[in-house]
């Protein structure tokens, strides 16, 4: 299995766990890019990670030794058809929906099914009779990535705070600075921005806006991932984009609001409702004849005035925090 973002590899935990646990004396490899295996590495579940480093016939060498029965493909691409082909295996492959996808983007015909990603890798175990077992996602923090919060920022010891996701692998996904800047400034509870180096600057131009209204610090730039995820899951509540962390805080079980720019929860993308799940709440402007305008994002607009993030309304993300007491000073 190979994957193109974070994201995506968190919402195959499920397929992992519920092979593991559902099959007898079940052994499980798991295939991905090295620049991802740090999202893996620590999961109880994977026998044997095998890492992808951009040499194809070294790495189809090792994976025939290994001597398979089966194959569950959940990324489906041409790369992984060689893989497949290669290995000679029985096999199965997620439907990606792409011509579904297409239609909407290009000519906005809604013909996308109305099931979940995580869902849909599922259904590739489903002749394995694999059943879903609703306890949503995974993400394993390694023991040296758990973060005391309070060796970054102090002033957060024993405190409740808001995580603010900044980041998002692509331009279209990120809400504006001066959107995060005024959200900012009314959050009830203090703030803690996530993001990587890309969003240091960002990150440090918006706490110099804030500080004077709300405490609020950059962990931009300053965290390996799991470490971000680490601050992830100590929060009480969790702003962020359509990002890998927006799903490993719903691993987690946080209270998230997710803001989606150019891409569309209908994609089956949204936070991966579980058991007792806490409150989630997608953010979006409905109603733009341009969106979505691809199904995954842009370095920039293609239209130039980025409606799909300009117009998102502040309240509709403050109204989720009525109620809570301004207990941060």
């Amino acid at each position: 299995m190979r994957f193109s973002s974070i994201g995506d590899i968190v919402l195959t935990t499920p397929v992992i766990r519920c092979l593991k646990e559902q099959i007898s004396d079940a052994e499980i490899h798991y295939l991905t890019k090295a620049q991802y295996k740090d999202v893996l590495k620590a999961n109880p579940y994977i026998d044997k990670l095998h890492l992808y480093h951009n040499k194809y016939k070294q790495l189809i060498n090792q994976l025939r030794l290994e001597r398979y029965d089966h194959v569950i493909d959940l990324h489906n691409n041409q790369r992984t058809f060689l893989f497949k082909m290669a290995l000679g295996v029985k096999s199965r492959a997620v439907d990606k929906i792409n011509p579904q996808k297409l239609l909407m983007v290009k000519l906005k015909i809604d013909r996308l099914p109305k099931v979940h990603m995580v869902d849909r890798y599922l259904e590739t175990t489903s002749h394995l009779g694999i059943a879903n077992d609703q306890k949503g996602l995974d993400h394993f923090i390694p023991e040296r990535d758990e973060v005391n919060i309070a060796d970054y920022f102090p002033q957060l010891a024993g405190k409740s705070y808001i995580a603010f996701v900044i980041g998002g692998q692509h331009f279209t996904k990120r809400l504006p600075l001066n959107k995060i800047t005024s959200i900012c400034k009314k959050l009830p509870l203090p703030v803690v921005l996530i993001g990587g180096i890309d969003e240091e600057l960002v990150g440090e131009s918006v706490v110099s806006e804030v500080t004077r209204h709300n405490p609020i610090f950059n962990a931009c730039g300053k965290l390996r991932l799991n470490q971000s995820a680490s601050v992830v899951k100590q929060a009480e509540w969790v702003v962020t984009h359509d990002t890998g962390l927006m799903h490993m805080a719903t691993a987690f079980g946080k209270k998230i609001i997710a803001i989606w720019g150019n891409t569309i929860p209908e994609f089956g993308m949204y936070p991966y409702p579980k058991n007792g799940e806490q409150f989630r709440k997608n953010v979006e402007v409905k109603g733009l004849d341009c969106r979505p305008c691809s199904k995954i994002g842009y370095a920039q607009c293609p239209k130039g005035h980025f409606n799909c993030m300009n117009q998102i309304k502040e309240a509709d993300i403050l109204e989720c925090f009525e109620g809570v007491e301004y207990s941060r000073r």
